[in-house]
């Protein structure tokens, strides 16, 4: 499955990160299923809520609750959720593997100027090929 997504929301999810810095940005994505994977048409940036920014990052519950409830409402889908790794390598790391779900959402890692998106198997993470859209 496939993700596709703006270069301008890509811009967005890298100045997200440059914000942050040296803390991790994180956030929802939001867009539409189709048959072949996804689409991203939407961000909501969150703050990250966790006791260690600089090396984790916890979406605050209540924005993501309001995605979550927005989209049961007829909004857009929360089709998964993004963070940065300030000092590493846009892959999962073993924390983000921790707390793995198995929801099968996308997650979007911005790092190293560069951002890459994964699924949550439960299995563990699969790499996810994107595709620039305009």
């Amino acid at each position: 499955m496939n993700v596709e997504v703006t270069s301008e929301l890509i811009a967005r999810l890298h100045a997200e990160s440059l914000r942050a810095h040296p803390e991790e940005c994180c956030g929802i994505l939001l867009g539409t299923r189709e048959n072949d994977g996804e689409r991203i048409a939407g961000v909501i940036p969150a703050a990250n809520v966790t006791a260690e920014p600089a090396r984790h990052f916890e979406i605050d519950p209540r924005v993501l609750l309001a995605a979550h409830r927005a989209a049961r409402q007829g909004g857009p889908h929360v089709i998964g959720y993004y963070h940065s790794h300030p000092t590493g390598d846009p892959v999962p790391s073993a924390t983000d593997c921790e707390h793995s779900t198995g929801d099968l959402r996308v997650w979007a890692i911005i790092a190293d100027g560069q951002v890459a998106f994964w699924r949550d198997t439960g299995k563990g993470f699969a790499a996810v090929t994107s595709r620039i859209v305009e």
